[in-house]
């Protein structure tokens, strides 16, 4: 059976271009112009993928993505002309797992859907990564620290999910920005440490030692808290 995509785009024109364009690389895709009409095609039919404008007539963008995330696990690749690094963090910090703007190449868009219903068929599978004090069930979207239960945004749980299946091992900006977003946002951005930062306010207390340690001039690495 096909991979079922959901495409939310307001602009008929751009809307018809990604229907025949993914239908031809094999998929189903099912096509709704606001944010109402793609809540209520979600619950219809839930798709294997939703590739989602921000400027929806109706309901923002992010609002819909947030929505959308209440529910199972769900990649979302938001479609935008918004390029700022502030609507970058916004988006993926709302729950998208890939943010791409307009205009576009039809083949990297084609390159990273591929990488997103590969990553979440792989997140499916019923694992359970522990390192140290943290234990990680990739399936049910669940972290806990000491048996305690942790909160974390969808690119949270990426971001420490590729810290936890390499531990103790020093991992740069580069690899863990290619990992988790696919493309490197530059040696100006702080994407990464906002996420390094906020991970820590929730995986640490004050009387426990720091697992994910920053290596300066390379990157972080996690490290059991012992």
């Amino acid at each position: 059976m096909s991979q079922h995509i959901l495409v939310v785009e307001d602009e008929a024109e751009i809307a018809s271009y990604l229907r025949r364009g993914l239908v031809y690389a094999g998929y189903t895709v099912e096509v709704a112009t606001s944010g109402a009409a793609a809540l209520a095609a979600a619950r219809e039919r839930p798709p294997d993928m939703v590739i989602l404008d921000l400027g929806l007539p109706d309901i923002d963008g992010l609002t819909v993505a947030q929505r959308l995330r209440a529910g199972p696990p769900l990649p979302i690749l938001m479609l935008t002309a918004r390029d700022a690094v502030a609507d970058r963090v916004a988006g993926l910090e709302g729950g998208a797992a890939d943010y791409l703007t307009k205009p576009f190449a039809f083949e990297e868009l084609l390159a990273r859907i591929h990488v997103q219903l590969r990553r979440h068929s792989a997140q499916q599978e019923r694992e359970i990564l522990v390192v140290g004090a943290l234990t990680m069930d990739a399936a049910a979207h669940e972290v806990r620290v000491s048996g305690r239960r942790v909160e974390l945004t969808a690119k949270e749980f990426e971001v420490l999910d590729v810290f936890m299946r390499h531990p103790r091992q020093v991992l740069t900006r580069e690899q863990v920005y290619d990992r988790v977003w696919g493309y490197d946002f530059g040696s100006d951005s702080n994407v990464l440490e906002v996420y390094v930062r906020a991970l820590r306010q929730k995986l640490e207390s004050a009387d426990t030692p720091r697992m994910l340690q920053t290596v300066r001039g390379v990157g972080y690495v996690l490290r059991e808290d012992t």
